[in-house]
């Protein structure tokens, strides 16, 4: 892992923190197991002002490509629950894929249990909106 621990900006940490508490962990078992290693996660992610937040980190609204061990490529981009849509490869934090690729960065590999098995993946590019401050959170 490139920094060490997961990297989160405040307010997008803080949405993550509720949407997982509001969200039960999901009814799909492997969803759970997801959403409780990233809430196990976020225990000792780095947390940082909007300002400090690394360009590489992927976040709310980054577009991600990985690759993984068994061959296949994808880029997709981590969104929040409500604007996930498949078919535009925009993949929700609460799916397994969002959860596991949240707050890591370029370069770094993971190694995840997905619904079709334990996959290891690794980000090769991040990329952010042209003026992505995160998420717009109202509290």
């Amino acid at each position: 892992m490139k920094y060490g621990s997961l990297i989160l900006e405040k307010k997008e940490y803080v949405y993550l923190k509720r949407i997982l508490n509001v969200s039960g962990y999901a009814n799909d078992f492997e969803a759970q197991k997801s959403l409780l290693k990233l809430s196990e996660e976020l225990k000792s992610a780095h947390i940082v002002n909007e300002e400090e937040m690394p360009d590489d980190v992927i976040r709310f609204n980054s577009e991600v490509t990985v690759t993984s061990n068994n061959g296949w490529e994808r880029t997709l981009k981590v969104v929040t629950p409500v604007d996930k849509d498949f078919k535009l490869n925009k993949i929700s934090v609460l799916a397994p894929m969002g959860a596991a690729l949240i707050g890591y960065s370029n370069d770094d590999i993971i190694t995840w249990d997905f619904p079709g098995g334990t996959q290891q993946l690794k980000i090769t590019n991040v990329s952010q909106e042209e003026a992505n401050s995160g998420i717009d959170i109202v509290m």
